[in-house]
C-alpha cells in the first residue's frame, strides 16, 4: 500500500504548488521515495513536481482520463514509491463548470481515499481563517480533511492567534509557514514557467524550499496522515494492456527543449509500449530529425515566447515541412499546431498548414467533448474524445479545410490522413486508440523505401 495525501486549497493563490513541491523535496531529503500527481489537465506543477521528485510527472483527471483509470494511474505512477502527494486544482471542491464538481480535487481525493491538507493563505486574516477551514471540513462528508497548513504567517503573534481559533474545530495545524521572498516562482500569460524553461534556477531553489517546507511542517504528522489511507484495490494501468505491440519499431521525435515543455508521460509510455521509439527534438537548438524518423509528435508549450529562435532554425523548419510533404503522420497538440502555420506573430515556421498565428488578449480555457468529422491520422469519423483546451493565440486559415476535431457545432483544427494539428489537449490514457493509430501510421510510413 502506498501512503497518499491530497494537497487542496480554498482557491487559487493559496500556494498549493509551492507547499506540494517543497513537501515532495522535504520528504525525498528525508530518506523517502515520493510521487508527485497532480489533479486536473495542468502541465506546469507537474514540472516542478518532477524535479523535486526526481520521478515523471503524473495527472490525475477523471473528465480526461475517465474515472475508472484514476486509481490505476495512480498505482501505476506509485509503483517505485513510498508516499504519493497530490496537488490539487483551483478551490477544493472546483470542477467542471455546470457538473456539481466533477473532476475537482475533492472528487478525485474520493476516487482515491486520500486525505486532504488543506493550505491557507492566512496572510490577510487570523481568525477568520478558522471559519474557512471549518466550513471546509463540513462541506462534504464525503471528503476527509485531515490537517491545515498555514501559508504567508506574518509573525508568531499572527500564528499563535490562529490556531488559538482553530483549536475549537479539532483540525490540527501540520504547519506553519512565513513569508518568504526567497521561494518565488515567476509566473506569465498562462500561469507559472515551466521547471524547463528555469531548469538552473528551479534546481537551486529545491533545497531552499525544501528546508523552508521542513522548518515549518511537521513532517512526521504529515506522513501519518498519509498513512492513514486504505489500501487501493484494482488493477494498475499498464500501456502495453492498451495499444497492440507491432513487429519493428519506429522512430518518433517529439518536440521538446524550451519551447515545448508539455507531454503527458503517459503518452510517450504507450507509444514505447506500441513499438515506437520517442526521440526528444528541440526546434530551437537541433537541425536534423533523428536518424530513421517515421512520425512527427508536437505537444504543448510556449512557441509564441521562444518565436523568434525557432524561426531561426530555419532548417529544421524545412525539414519538417518536407517530412509533411512526404506524408509522414504527425500529430500536433496546441504549441504543435502553431509551428505548423506559415507564421506565428509575423515570423516564419513551418509553413505546412496555410495558416497563421498571433498573440490575442483574450484566451480559451476549458474541457471540451470533440468527435471527429473524417477519418485522420488519430481518430475513426465520429471517434470522441475528452480534452482541454487553454490557449492565448488565434489560428486563422487562408484557406477552408478539414478540421481535425468539432464541439459545440463549431470546427477546430486541422486534419488530413496522415496529420491532425489541433488546439485541443488530449490525454491518450483516457483514448489509447489515439496512441495505437498514430503508432501504426509511424510503422506503416517507416516501412515506406524512403520514408
Amino acid at each position: 500500500m502506498v501512503a497518499r495525501l491530497v494537497i487542496a486549497a480554498p482557491g487559487s493563490g493559496h500556494g498549493k504548488t509551492t507547499v506540494a513541491t517543497g513537501l515532495m523535496a522535504a520528504l525525498r531529503e528525508r530518506g523517502r521515495q515520493v510521487s508527485g500527481h497532480k489533479v486536473g489537465p495542468d502541465f506546469i506543477d507537474p514540472s516542478y513536481h518532477a524535479l523535486a521528485t526526481g520521478l515523471p510527472a503524473r495527472n490525475l483527471d477523471p473528465f480526461l482520463q475517465g474515472e475508472q483509470r484514476v486509481v490505476p494511474l495512480l498505482r501505476h505512477g506509485c509503483r517505485t514509491a513510498e508516499i504519493a502527494v497530490i496537488e490539487g486544482v483551483m478551490g477544493l471542491f472546483d470542477g467542471a463548470l455546470g457538473t456539481e464538481g466533477y473532476a475537482s480535487t475533492a472528487h478525485v481525493a474520493r476516487l482515491v481515499e486520500a486525505p486532504v491538507v488543506l493550505v491557507v493563505d492566512a496572510g490577510a486574516a487570523s481568525r477568520s481563517v478558522a471559519a474557512v477551514v471549518y466550513g471546509f471540513a463540513h462541506y462534504d462528508p464525503r471528503v476527509r480533511l485531515a490537517g491545515v497548513i498555514l501559508n504567508k504567517l506574518g509573525s508568531q503573534r499572527h500564528e499563535d492567534e490562529i490556531r488559538a481559533a482553530l483549536a475549537p474545530t479539532g483540525i490540527p495545524v501540520l504547519g506553519a509557514l512565513r513569508r518568504s521572498d526567497e521561494i518565488h516562482a515567476p509566473s506569465r500569460h498562462l500561469g507559472l514557467v515551466p521547471a524547463a524553461e528555469r531548469a538552473g534556477e528551479s534546481r537551486q531553489t529545491l533545497p531552499r524550499l525544501a528546508r523552508w517546507v521542513a522548518g515549518g511542517v511537521d513532517l512526521g504528522a504529515v506522513e501519518r496522515v498519509a498513512r492513514t489511507a486504505p489500501a487501493l484495490s484494482g488493477p494498475v494501468w499498464d500501456p502495453a494492456a492498451q495499444v497492440r505491440p507491432l513487429a519493428r519499431r519506429a522512430v518518433v521525435a517529439a518536440a521538446g527543449g524550451q519551447a515545448f515543455t508539455f507531454r503527458y508521460t503517459e503518452t510517450a509510455e504507450l507509444l514505447d509500449a506500441a513499438g515506437v521509439d520517442v526521440v526528444d527534438l528541440d526546434p530551437m537548438h537541433d537541425e536534423a530529425l533523428p536518424p530513421g524518423c517515421a512520425g512527427l509528435y508536437f505537444g504543448g508549450g510556449f512557441p509564441e515566447v521562444h518565436a523568434e529562435a525557432i524561426s531561426a532554425n530555419a532548417v529544421l523548419r524545412e525539414q519538417v515541412a518536407a517530412a509533411v510533404r512526404r506524408g509522414m503522420p504527425v500529430s500536433a497538440e496546441c504549441a504543435g499546431l502553431l509551428y505548423l502555420c506559415r507564421e506565428l506573430d509575423g515570423l516564419p515556421m513551418v509553413g505546412a498548414l496555410d495558416a497563421t498565428a498571433r498573440m490575442t488578449e483574450r484566451g480559451a480555457l476549458g474541457y471540451r467533448r470533440a468527435s471527429a468529422p473524417t477519418a485522420n491520422v488519430l481518430a475513426e469519423r465520429g471517434g470522441t474524445v475528452t480534452g482541454h483546451e487553454f490557449h492565448r493565440t488565434v489560428v486563422e486559415p487562408r484557406h477552408g479545410g478539414t478540421p481535425a476535431w468539432q464541439w459545440d457545432g463549431q470546427p477546430e483544427g486541422f486534419a488530413t490522413p496522415t496529420l491532425h494539428a489541433s488546439y485541443l489537449h488530449v490525454h491518450w490514457a483516457g483514448h489509447p486508440e489515439l496512441a495505437a493509430a498514430f503508432a501504426a501510421a509511424a510503422h506503416r510510413h517507416e516501412t515506406v523505401p524512403g520514408g
